[in-house]
C-alpha cells in the first residue's frame, strides 16, 4: 500500500494535495492513504478561530473551510491526529474519532483503526507533565490556560493504548511530538546542525514526549510517524538492544518480507524494530511530505477500506467508566489480570453486537455541526447556534 505521510499541516491542504499529485505523476503511482501528523487546523468558520491556540496575527481560516463546506473534496483518503495548534472545540466533538468532512478522518484523542489489514494507532496532542494526570476538564469557551491544556496528552488515553500491547502488533503509530530519546537512534550530528537549540533539551533528556517513549518501547510498532519539531529526521530503534547503542539508519537493512511473515504466523509478537520518521511543516523547499510503500496483510487492488479495530473498541468499553470531564482523573486500572479478563469479555460483546450485526467498516457518514465560513446560520436545526463562543449543539 502506498501511504503518504505529511508533517504539520497548518491548514495548507491545497498545497499538500498539489504536492502529492506532483509526486504521483513523477513516480507514475497512486497514493492510497495520506496520514497527517497533527496541527491540522480544522477551522470551519470564523468562530472556530477563537478556539485555535496561535497568536492572533496567525489566525486565519485556511483551506479546510472549503473542504468542510463541500466546495472542495479531498482527492485521497486522509487521516490525521491532533497537534498543539488545532480548532480544539471541533476536535472535542469527535473525541472518539470521526469524519471532519468527506474523505478526511480524525482519529480522535486516541484511536486504533484498520486499513486493509494495517493496524494504525494514533495519539493526539503534545505531552506536558503538569496536565498528564488530569481529567479532560476544559470547557468551551476556553480561557487562556484551558486553550492550551485542552490539547495536552492525558494518561487516560496512554493507558488505553498501552493495553493494546496484549493484542495484535501495531503497524503504524501516528503522534505529533516525538518519543523522548529517539534522537539517539538517528543522525544526531545532522539534527543539531539544523536545530542547534535542541542540544540543551537533549542533555536534560526532555526532547520529546515521555509518554510516547513508553508507548514506543512497549508497543514496538513497525513504523512511527511524527511532526512538531519542523525538521525531517529518520531513525531506527532496535528493540531489546543495548539502549546506549546508537543505530545508524543508513547501515541497517531490515528484512521487511521476513517481518511480514512473522507477523502473520506469530501475530502476538511485536515488531523487532521501529522505523521513525518525522517531517517538516508545509513550506516550499522543506521536507514535509513523503510517500512510502508499506506491505499489507491483505493485498488488494481495491481502494483501501477503513475499519474499526475490535480490540480497541473493547478497550474503550473497559475504560469508559474511568473517563473524566472533571479536573481530577480517577485512579486508572493497571492490574493486568483484571484488564485481560475485562477486555476479553468486551471483545465478545463487540463481536456479538457490532461486528456480526453491522460489520466493522467505518461508513462515510458526515454531517455539518456548525455553520460554514461566512454563514451565521444553516438550516439544519442542529446548526442554529450562536457564533459568539463558537458553541455548537453537541456542546450545549
Amino acid at each position: 500500500m502506498k501511504i503518504a505521510v505529511e508533517g504539520c499541516c497548518h491548514s495548507e491542504l491545497d498545497k499538500i494535495y498539489k504536492e502529492l499529485k506532483r509526486q504521483e505523476e513523477k513516480t507514475q503511482s497512486q497514493v492510497d492513504v495520506l496520514l497527517i501528523a497533527g496541527d491540522f487546523q480544522a477551522v470551519r468558520n470564523e468562530a472556530d478561530l477563537e478556539c485555535l491556540s496561535v497568536p492572533k496575527k496567525y489566525r486565519k481560516l485556511g483551506d479546510f473551510s472549503s473542504y468542510y463546506s463541500g466546495e472542495k473534496k479531498a482527492p485521497v483518503l486522509t487521516i490525521f491526529i491532533g497537534g498543539n495548534h488545532e480548532a480544539s472545540n471541533y476536535l472535542w466533538e469527535l473525541y472518539y474519532g470521526g469524519w471532519v468532512c468527506p474523505n478526511i478522518y480524525y482519529m480522535g484523542a486516541a484511536n486504533i483503526i484498520n486499513i486493509s489489514g494495517l493496524r494504525i494507532a494514533g495519539l493526539s496532542g503534545i505531552y506536558k507533565e503538569k496536565d498528564y494526570k488530569k481529567g479532560h476538564f476544559e470547557k468551551v469557551p476556553y480561557n487562556i490556560a484551558s486553550l492550551k491544556s485542552v490539547y495536552h496528552v492525558r494518561e487516560f488515553e496512554v493507558c488505553k493504548l498501552l493495553n493494546t500491547a496484549r493484542t495484535r502488533p501495531i503497524d503504524i503509530f501516528l503522534s505529533h511530538d516525538w518519543p523522548r530519546g529517539i534522537e539517539r537512534y538517528g543522525d544526531l550530528k545532522r539534527l543539531l546542525s539544523i536545530k542547534p537549540y535542541f542540544f540543551e533539551d537533549i542533555q536534560n533528556n526532555c526532547l520529546g514526549s515521555a509518554a510516547n517513549e513508553r508507548l514506543m518501547n512497549e508497543l514496538q510498532p513497525a513504523y512511527w510517524f511524527a511532526a512538531h519539531m519542523h525538521v525531517k529526521f529518520e531513525a531506527i530503534k532496535i528493540h531489546n538492544a543495548n539502549e546506549n547503542c546508537k543505530e545508524n539508519p543508513d547501515e541497517i537493512d531490515l528484512n521487511e518480507e521476513g517481518e511480514e511473515d512473522e507477523a502473520i504466523t506469530k501475530i502476538e509478537k511485536p515488531h523487532k524494530a521501529t522505523r521513525f520518521l518525522a517531517l517538516d511543516k508545509c513550506i516550499p523547499g522543506r521536507h514535509f511530505l513523503e510517500i512510502l510503500d508499506i506491505p499489507t496483510p491483505l493485498e488488494t487492488n481495491e481502494k483501501p477500506i477503513l475499519s474499526y479495530d475490535v480490540d480497541w473498541l473493547a478497550i474503550c468499553r473497559v475504560f469508559h467508566s474511568y473517563f473524566s470531564i472533571e479536573y481530577q482523573q480517577p485512579s486508572l486500572p493497571w492490574d493486568n489480570v483484571y484488564l485481560e479478563k475485562e477486555i476479553e469479555k468486551e471483545k465478545k460483546w463487540v463481536y456479538d453486537h457490532i461486528a456480526q450485526s453491522y460489520g466493522l467498516e467505518i461508513p462515510q457518514h458526515f454531517e455539518h455541526t456548525a455553520p460554514t465560513a461566512g454563514n451565521a446560520f444553516l438550516e439544519h436545526p442542529r446548526m442554529k447556534i450562536s457564533l459568539v463562543f463558537g458553541i455548537d449543539s453537541c456542546s450545549i
